[in-house]
């Protein structure tokens, strides 16, 4: 896999249920230690749902192959108390995309979109297990932060200023 196209997508797409389901596997696995139950998927959802990864106050981005197959996502939405302040949520590389720049150029798109949208900063949230959305942060200028927006279930804040 040496090529990809970025490019802003509907949240409720096709792939994007299935594509969520695997994020949320994953990151059970990674920071439960075990898979999460289907409760637990679909509460998740329910606390932190992502149909506001859409305009007018968000964009969701989907990398894709020659082959139109989905290779990653990252959404971005505007804070409800802070607009000029934008939060990464759902960045996800699937295996078939790993390896070659994909999370990087998720990354670089999120904070172009952050910018065309109105937003002066970038805010996300991880946990330790995920080394490298971690390492990725901070190769690119983001600086561990306190919490933000009532978001206690994470390890690692980090915010950017964008210029």
């Amino acid at each position: 896999m040496s090529t990809w196209t970025i490019k802003a997508e509907p949240v409720a797409g096709t792939d994007v249920d299935e594509v969520t389901r695997q994020y949320f596997t994953e990151m059970g696995r990674r920071v439960l230690g075990r898979s999460a139950t289907e409760a637990e998927l679909r509460a998740v959802l329910v606390e932190d749902p992502h149909h506001d990864l859409s305009p007018p106050d968000g964009e969701f981005l989907v990398a894709r192959n020659g082959e139109d197959e989905f290779l990653g996502c990252a959404g971005l939405r505007l804070l409800r108390g802070d607009p000029e302040t934008a939060e990464l949520k759902r960045m996800y590389v699937r295996p078939a995309g790993r390896g070659a720049g994909l999370g990087r150029g998720l990354l670089l798109a999120v904070e172009e979109s952050a910018t065309r949208l109105g937003a002066a900063r970038i805010v996300c949230e991880t946990n330790t297990q995920l080394t490298e959305a971690r390492a990725l942060y901070i190769r690119h200028g983001y600086e561990e932060t306190a919490p933000y927006e009532g978001h206690g279930k994470a390890d690692h804040w980090y915010a950017k200023v964008l210029s």
